[in-house]
């Protein structure tokens, strides 16, 4: 376990060199400033389908914790609001680079690369990289490093900050991308994965709906992390509501409480978006 920790630490360390980045701050023509948006009545919200974030039913309604939020705060904001799905995760900055969407709001992690291509807002929520095994194919396994090698297939949604962990703190182990959470969790209750990286709770749900199959073998994440909403560089306008937002809707608990309903259990499922 302590190779583990060498290795986490060596992923901040060197997260801001992981990757090639745009640093200009420059508008594109489609992209719309605060007030445009606010004069446009409608916030068009970049998302990618991972539950509990966000989800949509085969009618097409969208719920999830990020979809509360969205909904919340474009009404705070006295607007309507658009939802914009991307089929991969790595189209969402260059979707708002160009101006297709004017915030991420899609469970989007702070990191520094990714804070030299948008603007982040104050944090609303703290989550991690967590990781789900295989119970068979890992069952002679004492340790984590016990994973890091060569014959060992490990899953990761790809442009995912868990992808980058995996290939961080699993450097040996063959690393494996989908382009969709459910199509990682069929591979790995099939025994094709050893185990699957992803953001929480998305491990512990799949523990959840298969503990014949699937096990979480460590109780605390990988790598913390802190989500927060992306705007386009320089929209400084956009960045002191999104932050005063945050500030408020922590205060009033409505944050903290949304949160729990989402993330502490599968009780969502049958209900619905949370009131």
């Amino acid at each position: 376990m302590r190779a583990v920790a060498i290795h986490v630490l060596c992923f901040f360390l060197g997260f801001a060199g992981i990757a090639q980045a745009e640093t200009s701050g420059s508008r594109s023509a489609d992209s719309r400033s605060f007030n445009q948006i606010l004069a446009s009545h409608t916030l068009r919200v970049g998302v990618f389908l991972a539950e509990p974030y966000v989800m949509r039913d085969a009618a097409g309604k969208w719920s999830g914790s990020e979809i509360d939020i969205a909904n919340r705060l474009s009404r705070d904001m006295g607007i309507g609001v658009e939802f914009r799905q991307y089929p991969a995760w790595d189209q969402l900055v260059p979707a708002l680079q160009r101006g297709d969407i004017d915030i991420i709001i899609s469970g989007f992690s702070i990191t520094p690369q990714r804070a030299l291509q948008v603007y982040f807002s104050t944090p609303y929520a703290t989550s991690g990289v967590g990781i789900a095994t295989n119970t068979k194919l890992t069952s002679g396994y004492s340790s984590l490093d016990s994973l890091n090698r060569p014959d060992v297939a490990i899953g990761v949604v790809g442009g995912t900050v868990a992808e980058q962990v995996a290939r961080d703190i699993f450097a040996k182990a063959g690393i494996k991308t989908f382009d969709s959470e459910s199509k990682a969790e069929e591979a790995l209750v099939k025994g094709l994965l050893h185990a699957y990286v992803a953001s929480e709770p998305a491990p512990r749900f799949m523990a959840l709906r298969h503990p014949k199959d699937i096990d979480v073998p460590v109780s605390k994440p990988l790598v913390a992390t802190r989500e927060a909403f992306a705007v386009r560089r320089g929209d400084n306008e956009f960045i002191n509501f999104l932050n005063a937002w945050v500030a408020a809707r922590d205060a009033d608990a409505w944050l903290p409480s949304t949160h729990k309903y989402w993330f502490e259990s599968l009780s969502w499922q049958n209900k619905g978006a949370a009131q």
